[in-house]
Parts: structure tokens; sequence; C-alpha cells
């Protein structure tokens, strides 16, 4: 399996061992614990020997050039190679439509200059939901990267991704590159490793701000609409469907760092690349309902393509609000906690409880070390990922219902980390 070639990595499931209610920065290597094979990182191929096609996914940050000569990505002159197409269209043309080219040099052309759209339409979201979307050139203490982030606020409040700000190190400077081709400096107002949530802030305002859409209410098959800058190219629209609800994704950085974010994501089939990282997922009534975050790619044992192949991922965009108000008021922003750390070791349906923190939810509801979670609130829990991602579905002050292997049920009341990563 291989990653796109920021470095930055996210996989469907994960064995590597972390507390249910962990977080953190940086990024590691995870193992793929379904039958698609294992992950490795950007620097790695994928094993050819398993049956199925091996799928990795990777951070949509954009084309990052760092110090680390392990990690090192040189960012092309964007010189890209068009292949040109012939098609055969069949059927008549209606004259009556055309001008009249007689035996003359003119060619057939059709009279209307109109560049109106339907309202609903993908031409006429763009239009509208274009003005609102950032590119951002963000450069640390170990490179340089760039990605895209949206207006939230019309008085200069931005929401990306947290591995946008944070992927090249400690920001020095973000450089913001509005529709328009205007630019401002930006800084992080806070930012959060756990859901890879950050907010940025420049000193604007009157800005075209976007309106949240309830992504609860989200089906499969619901049409939507992607506005980014992959590979650089700021303003690029594509369109799909939603794919799946519910993904479980964990994403992180293969630089080294410790800590991986979780997500119930949202999967859709528009086309997103590098670059797309912090980027609206946008619904047909124009409202926001994710925020573009990850994508899977084939492994080079199965030909070695890289970029978008119909698989994307989005960060709800309930929860995505939930963080950004948090860190608009008070810097910080809350993850939801029960109290335990799982065994990934576990191979068995469901997640087994390795260590139960004292005085946390878990605790007081009579948890123990030992004990399997199959489900939660009568969805079953397939590994601990699937457990951790249930979790952050939800907010503090959550009560859950856990289902045992038991057969014994229990009501945990969630508590709250706060992070100022």
């Amino acid at each position: 399996m291989t990653y796109e070639p920021n470095s930055e990595q996210a996989v469907p499931t994960t064995s590597a061992t972390q507390w249910a209610d962990g977080q953190g920065d940086g990024v590691v290597a995870a193992e793929d614990s379904t039958a698609t094979g294992q992950a490795t990182d950007a620097e790695s191929t994928a094993s050819t020997a398993t049956a199925a096609p091996v799928l990795g996914s990777a951070h949509l940050g954009g084309v990052a050039v760092t110090d680390s000569p392990s990690r090192r990505m040189v960012r092309p002159s964007l010189a890209i190679a068009m292949a040109l197409v012939a098609g055969l269209i069949g059927g008549a043309v209606d004259h009556a439509l055309l001008n009249d080219t007689g035996t003359g040099a003119a060619l057939a052309q059709l009279a209307s200059t109109s560049t109106s759209r339907p309202a609903g339409s993908v031409a006429a979201l763009a239009a509208k939901l274009t003005p609102s979307v950032v590119n951002l050139d963000v450069t640390g203490d170990q490179g340089s990267a760039t990605g895209s982030g949206f207006i939230i606020r019309s008085d200069g409040y931005i929401l990306t991704n947290h591995h946008v700000v944070a992927g090249v190190g400690n920001p020095t400077s973000i450089d913001v590159v509005f529709a328009n081709g205007s630019k401002a400096k930006g800084t992080v107002v806070g930012s959060n490793s756990a859901y890879d949530l950050a907010v940025v802030k420049v000193e604007q305002t009157g800005l075209p701000a976007v309106t949240f859409g309830n992504s609860n209410g989200v089906v499969v098959g619901d049409p939507v609409i992607a506005i980014g800058s992959p590979l650089g190219l700021q303003g690029t629209v594509t369109s799909g469907i939603v794919s799946a609800l519910n993904r479980p994704v964990t994403a992180g950085d293969s630089g080294g760092g410790a800590a991986l974010s979780y997500f119930n994501a949202i999967q859709t089939d528009a086309a997103i690349n590098p670059g797309n990282s912090g980027g609206p997922l946008i619904d047909q009534r124009g409202a926001v309902i994710g925020v573009n975050s990850a994508i899977a790619s084939l492994g080079s044992g199965f030909g070695g393509q890289s970029g978008s192949i119909g698989l994307g991922f989005a960060i709800p965009g309930n929860q995505a609000k939930r963080i950004a108000e948090e860190i608009i008021k008070t810097g910080k922003s809350q993850v939801p906690v029960m109290g335990v750390s799982i065994d990934t070791q576990f191979t068995g349906q469901g997640a087994r409880i390795a260590d139960v923190k004292a005085g946390q939810g878990a605790a007081r509801a009579g948890l123990k070390a030992g004990d399997i979670i199959i489900a939660v609130d009568g969805a079953s829990v397939a590994d601990p990922t699937q457990l951790i991602v249930d979790i952050r579905s939800h907010r503090p002050g959550d009560v859950i219902r856990l289902t045992l292997k038991s057969g014994r049920s229990v009501r945990v009341t969630l508590g709250a980390d706060t992070t100022t990563n």
C-alpha cells in the first residue's frame, strides 16, 4: 500500500494501541485490520501477496516540502500532461438551433451565450460557494505545504484541517489566498488533532461565509460537490455523491509524530486530491456537510495509481461546527472521553478494555479490564477504531449505552478532555 505524496495517511481500521479517548499530534503508519491488507508509509510499496486490492489512504494537505530526507517531497511546476480524447457522438443535430454555414468556412455554433444556470445545479452552487473557499500556503519549521479552507464567519474566521497547519511542524507563516486573488496573513486560533480540525483567523471583515447543513440528515446517494486547491489549483470544483456514511477513519502523518485523528467519515466519490484538505463538502442546497480530509489510493502492486480513485473521506459537518465554535470562543476544544484504554492485540469482534481510569465515566459505570464492548447504542462495534469513532461522534456529557459480550448493558456518561494543540 502506498500513500499520497504529502506523506500523511489514514486507514479505515488500525491496530495501533490507543486510548479510546486518546489524542495528540503526529502520525503513525497503521496496520489495516480489514481484509484489504497492510498499510505502509509514503516511501513504501504495497505487499502484492494479498488476494484483495490493497487500499491506503492519505491526508490531502497538499504537496509538502520538508527538511527530512526520508520525507522530502518536490512540488512539480504543474506541468500536467493532457491526453487527447477522440469520440463519436451519435444522433441527429437540430439545425434550427445552429447557424447555417452553407458551403463557406464558418462552422456551426449555438447562438446562445447565456452563462446563467438553474438554482441547485453544480454550476450555480460552484458560483455561490467558490468565493468562500481559500487556499492556505503554510510554512513551518519543518518545511512548507498547501491546503484548503473555507470562511465560516464574515469577520475573518476560516476552518481547515489540523494537518494543513501543523503538518510542517510549528507554523511560522500562513498565507491565505482568496478566490479573487487577494492575500492576507493568517494566524492559528486553535487546533484539535483528535478531529483533524483547526481555525485560522485573518484581520478582515465582510467576508462571504458559508452556511453549515445538518450532517445527520445526509443519506447515501445525496449529490455533493467539493471545492479546494488540489495540487495548488485553487478554485477546483468536483462533483459526486455520498457513497457511504459512518466510515471509521484513522488519519495521521507518517513522519513520526504521536497521535492520530479519528472520525466517522462521510465517504464520497467526488474527486479530491492532495491539496483539497480542509476544503468543504457541499450538499445540493449549498450548505457545508463535511470537511474533506483523506483519500484512499491503490498500492503500487496494483498499478501504482495515485490521486483520486473515487474514495474520499470528509469529517462530518456537525462535528466540525462544534469544534470550530469552541475554538473561536475559548481557543480550545473538547474531546469526549470514556476513560478506558483498549487492547488492540485482541483479535475477536468488539473492543476489549485493557485499563480503566479511576473516577471517569467507565469506572463509575462499573466497567473493568477484560470487558469486551460489542455495541454502542445498539450499533455493533467491529474493532477498537470503531469504538473510538463512535465515542468521538458524541459530545462531552452525552450518555451512551454499551453492550458487553457478557450480555451486560451499562450506561456511561462521557467526560471531556480539553485540547489546545
